[in-house]
Parts: structure tokens; C-alpha cells; sequence
């Protein structure tokens, strides 16, 4: 699997670096279970690009609260460990190509 699963053990250590997508999700969230896929895809198609990754809001509580996420999917994409932007909902891999694209050409002093 190219997705790495994220803990409030391992969350920041893994956004530190680079362009980061995490899809925040819950296993009976219908459209999660629709964007989880498309993450999938994403994570073979941009790893020179991107690291994809995701967590479970179900299990890990802390980071959901720490970020405000109030919907789902949410998908947050961190620049060397800075929150650059987010979409909520259902989102296409076309549009997430661009994001990671448009996050990966920011300066590094986000």
C-alpha cells in the first residue's frame, strides 16, 4: 500500500518533509470509502511529487480536533510540515493532481 496510515504518534514526523496529502476519513463515511481509492491512485501516479496518507477520525480523535475537521472526507495538504490548504467532500483526482502541483511549487516559508 502507497498510503501511510497516520497516529498522533506519527502525524507530525510524516508531514515534516515535502508535500503531504492526508485524507481524513471514517470507515462508514460513504464518500470517504468513494475517495479512498482515488488517494490510492493519486499515491502511485505523484509519489516523486507527494506523500499520501490518511486517517481514521474514528480512531484518532486528537488529530481530527487539532485540525477542526467537521466533515468528511477532508483532505489537508501540508508544504514541510505547514497546513497550506483543504478541500471537504468528495473530490476528483484530477483536481487533487492540480492541488498537490500548486502546493509543490510554494516556496518552502509557507
Amino acid at each position: 500500500m502507497n498510503v501511510q496510515t497516520l497516529t498522533k504518534n506519527t502525524f507530525h514526523e510524516a508531514v515534516a518533509h515535502g508535500v503531504t496529502l492526508v485524507d481524513f476519513y471514517a470507515p462508514w463515511c460513504g464518500p470517504c470509502k468513494m475517495q479512498g481509492p482515488i488517494v490510492e491512485q493519486l499515491a502511485e501516479e505523484t509519489k516523486q511529487l507527494a506523500t499520501m496518507a490518511k486517517v481514521n477520525t474514528d480512531q484518532e480523535l486528537d488529530i481530527a480536533d487539532e485540525f477542526g475537521i467537521k466533515s468528511m472526507p477532508t483532505l489537508l495538504f501540508f508544504k514541510d510540515g505547514y497546513l497550506v490548504d483543504r478541500l471537504v467532500g468528495l473530490q476528483g483526482k484530477e483536481t487533487l493532481k492540480r492541488k498537490i502541483a500548486e502546493v509543490a511549487a510554494l516556496g518552502t516559508s509557507c
